[in-house]
């Protein structure tokens, strides 16, 4: 799903790397203003996350492949501003040190996956969970059905700048001088494989990552440890 350079132009790529600086900016004192001191660990770390899934790429038919991000799971952890920091600095490493999404496309690519995927995934599962416990069935299903939304909504914004740049930008023969593949067939082969294959990937790792964290650490998800140890007591009573 990342966008190498020479699939988009300069037209396209500037701004959308206008459009980000404001977006990183208020994501930055965002995170200054609600994210505390001992969870800045925790957003390295979900970076770090992001970092070492996005690189594990799945072979999809058609010739391409996709990947988990991890953007969803860090914004339910952090919440999305934080979790647009996180990916975005991921997203930046890969394109500069390992060539793996174009160096112009960084704005692109940030917006997709830095930006759109863990707001639309942040506010699917707020919308899915309601007023359900944070380790509830419901919540942790929340929390799947939020990764593979928010995946496929990334996968969307991506067809769509594809697809666009055969209209917008063409030789004087009409052939197309960056993404040759129009909308009609950008869109419907992006789809056709993030949501039967990647958004599946996603939706599980963010809601066994979500539920394991939950475990493990369920200040993260705003369960206090009292609480957390009340719920396993009575769970165990009840198995018992």
């Amino acid at each position: 799903m990342h966008i190498p350079d020479g699939y988009i132009g300069l037209e396209t790529a500037i701004p959308f790397i206008g459009a980000m600086i404001p977006i990183w900016r208020k994501a930055l004192q965002k995170i200054k203003t609600t994210l505390k001191r001992r969870h800045i660990p925790v957003l390295s770390i979900g970076a770090a996350f992001s970092f070492t899934i996005m690189m594990f790429n799945v072979p999809l038919p058609g010739g391409s492949s996709g990947h988990a991000v991890g953007a969803v799971l860090l914004a339910l952890l952090l919440g999305p501003w934080a979790a647009c920091i996180g990916v975005s600095l991921a997203l930046i490493i890969q394109a500069l040190m390992f060539g793996d999404g174009g160096v112009w496309a960084i704005g692109a690519n940030s917006f997709n996956m830095a930006f759109a995927m863990p707001f639309v995934g942040y506010y699917t599962y707020k919308l899915i969970r309601g007023n359900a416990q944070p380790l509830s069935k419901k919540a942790i299903f929340a929390a799947a059905v939020a990764g593979y939304v928010g995946l496929n909504m990334a996968a969307l914004l991506t067809a769509v700048e594809f697809g666009i740049q055969p209209l917008l930008f063409k030789a004087a023969d009409g052939t197309p001088l960056y993404c040759p593949h129009p909308l009609w067939v950008s869109v419907p082969v992006m789809m056709f494989e993030h949501l039967l294959i990647a958004g599946p990937i996603e939706g599980a790792v963010t809601g066994l990552a979500y539920l394991y964290v939950g475990k493990t650490n369920p200040e993260l998800l705003g369960i206090k440890r009292t609480e957390h140890m009340y719920q396993q007591i009575t769970e165990g009573e009840v198995m018992s």
